[in-house]
Parts: C-alpha cells; sequence; structure tokens
C-alpha cells in the first residue's frame, strides 16, 4: 500500500510539473496542446501503420480463400474460454472456437461461478463436441484466476484466451500460434478483435474506432518494439512466458493490460497479428461506454502506478516511449478539461 501511495505521489509530481509550466505561459500554448497533440500522435500513428504494411503486411498472402496457415510439427493449441453469466453466448462462442480450420486443438471453458444456466449449456456442449472440456468453478472469482485455472489444465504449450461472447474466426488460432513458433521470445500475440453490435450509432463509431484507430496504435507500437497492451478479448501466450511471470494478477481490474507489461518488463516481446480476427460484443449504449472506458482508465493507472518505480531501470529503458505517451496522453487529457472549464468560466 505504502509503495502505491508513493507511486500515486510521484506521478501527480510527474504530470503537474508539465502542466504547471503550461500555466504558466499563455492560454494559447494551453490550447496548442490540446488542439496539435491529438495531430501529432494520429501522424504517428499513420505513419507506423504504414510502416508496418510496406515492410510486413503487404508481404503476407492472404484472403479468405487461401487454406488454413500450416504450422511446424503440427503442435497442439489450448483455447482457454472464461465464462461468467454467458449462457446466451457459450453455444456460439464454442462453436466458432471447435469450427477452426486447424484440428489439432482443444478447447477449455471455465465456467466462473456463474448464476445463469451457464453451467448446463456448457455440461450439454460436452456431449456434442468430444474436443471440449469444462472447468465449473464454484464462486465467481474473477476473469484472473479462471485463466489460471485453464491454463493449469491445458495440455498445450501455446494458449488462445478469448472472452465468452467472442467469435474467433476461422483460422485465427493458427495465426495467433504461428509467431510464437517462429520466435522463441515472443511471449504474447495479440489478434484483432472485430465489433459485431452495430445495431445503434455508439456501435457503429466502435466498427471504425477499432478497425482504423485501435489497429494503428498497434501496428505503430509493434513498430518501435512495445505494446501498451494486448486485446484481452483475444491472445495468444507461451505457457513458458506465463510461468516466468507468475501468470495472470488477481489485483488488477484490467488483467490484459497488467500481463502486457509483466511480459515486456522481464523481455518477453509481444507480437501484433491482424489477419487473427475476432467477432467481439461491444457497449452500445452511452452508459454501457462509459463505465467500459473508465475500467480501462482505472486499469491502465493500475499497472502504471504498479510498473512506476521499476521503470526507470536502464534495462527497461525499452518502454519509455509507452511511458512517455501515456504521461503526455494523461496530460492531455486534464489539458483539455481544463481549457474547457476555462471557457465556461468566460461565458
Amino acid at each position: 500500500m505504502t509503495d502505491r501511495l508513493i507511486a500515486l505521489f510521484i506521478l501527480c509530481l510527474v504530470l503537474s510539473v508539465p502542466f504547471g509550466i503550461v500555466l504558466l505561459f499563455t492560454g494559447e500554448m494551453l490550447l496548442n496542446f490540446v488542439f496539435f497533440w491529438p495531430l501529432f500522435m494520429s501522424g504517428i500513428w499513420i505513419s507506423g501503420g504504414i510502416y508496418f504494411w510496406l515492410h510486413r503486411e503487404r508481404h503476407w498472402r492472404w484472403s479468405p480463400d487461401m487454406p488454413a496457415p500450416a504450422l511446424p510439427g503440427n503442435p497442439s493449441i489450448s483455447v482457454l474460454i472464461p465464462c461468467f453469466n454467458e449462457g446466451l453466448n457459450a453455444r456460439e462462442t464454442i462453436s466458432a472456437a471447435m469450427a477452426q480450420r486447424y484440428d489439432n486443438i482443444e478447447v477449455i471453458a471455465i465456467n466462473d461461478g456463474s448464476s445463469d444456466d451457464t453451467a448446463e449449456v456448457l455440461d450439454q456442449l460436452t456431449l456434442e463436441f468430444p474436443r471440449l472440456r469444462v472447468i465449473h468453478l464454484a464462486q465467481n472469482q474473477g476473469k484472473a484466476i479462471a485463466l489460471q485455472a485453464g491454463a493449469a489444465a491445458a495440455r498445450s504449450e501455446y494458449l488462445v484466451c478469448i472472452d465468452g461472447d467472442a467469435l474467433l474466426d476461422r483460422d485465427a488460432a493458427a495465426y495467433l500460434v504461428a509467431p510464437l513458433l517462429a520466435n522463441p521470445h515472443v511471449g504474447a500475440v495479440t489478434g484483432n478483435p472485430r465489433i459485431r453490435t452495430r445495431s445503434t450509432l455508439i456501435g457503429r463509431i466502435q466498427v471504425g474506432e477499432f478497425s482504423s484507430i485501435i489497429g494503428l496504435i498497434k501496428r505503430t507500437q509493434r513498430v518501435y518494439g512495445r505494446l501498451f497492451t494486448i486485446s484481452g478479448v483475444v491472445a495468444a501466450f507461451r505457457k513458458q512466458a506465463l510461468t516466468d511471470v507468475g501468470y495472470w494478477s488477481q489485483d488488477m481490474i484490467t488483467e490484459d493490460i497488467d500481463i502486457s507489461w509483466k511480459l515486456q518488463l522481464k523481455h518477453w516481446a509481444i507480437f501484433f497479428e491482424p489477419r487473427a480476427l475476432c467477432w467481439i460484443l461491444m457497449p452500445e449504449t452511452l452508459r454501457g461506454l462509459w463505465k467500459q472506458r473508465l475500467r480501462w482508465a482505472q486499469g491502465g493507472a493500475e499497472v502504471f502506478l504498479k510498473n512506476l518505480r521499476n521503470l526507470w531501470a536502464w534495462e527497461h529503458r525499452h518502454m519509455w516511449l509507452l511511458f512517455a505517451e501515456y504521461c503526455l496522453s494523461t496530460l492531455w487529457a486534464f489539458t483539455y478539461l481544463v481549457s474547457v472549464l476555462i471557457f465556461l468560466v468566460g461565458l
């Protein structure tokens, strides 16, 4: 607790110093930062996306008519699906996982103490799919515990983890595991989530966000070597790497951001595979979107504070760009808020 308070104090100092400098100058400088920072980062992300395409994506053969990717040695893959109150979605999710064209897979569904009919649905599905195994947890303990239970039961070294309402594309598992086989230093591979809830304007806006902005950000971060986070809804892990970092943390609200930083601080690389598509559900109301983004923001802050003390070590210098981007983006958010308040006061 003391470490967290000290880290929070340091974070306040880190953010307040440049913010105070801005306030000492003119309001015009403040407004310039508010206006130009998003433009600057957009230019960086677009440039990174173009570089990623020129050096990687344009050389990839990829079309719906292509056969399933061949994996050297035909290794087994374990697909982990933590489920909490997913009675309405479990059948569709597991059916999509079972429909992978790469056939050396097992699917493990973890019922995380659901209070609906998830347990009954999963048990029924085991009769339909011989390769499906189900783990029932007596009480809801969170996604991190559910994933750990699935990892402990998995027979494979390669784990593909998806949410209980996500639909894997038919070749997603193979595309996710391929970089793990190609490079022993890759500890995780994040997939490419696509939105399937499009009945409202909020849902359709997120289609563009995930298809363009988030994809460009991940491509750019991969270019300079570090990702702020994997996509928790679809990612693959090397079990050896998870063992090295102690698996998923139980006390983090966003286990995906936390495991990303844990792996990279231990010098495991994270790869982005845009061909590993996964169709996901997202909030379609402002209230739901606000709760989700607030959770993401809190999770990022928790991970930042947790690792702040160790980030200054020279061995972690490759994380400094992520550190700087996070600090400046957080500063921009507060600066934007202050500029709006100043405008309202001046009315």
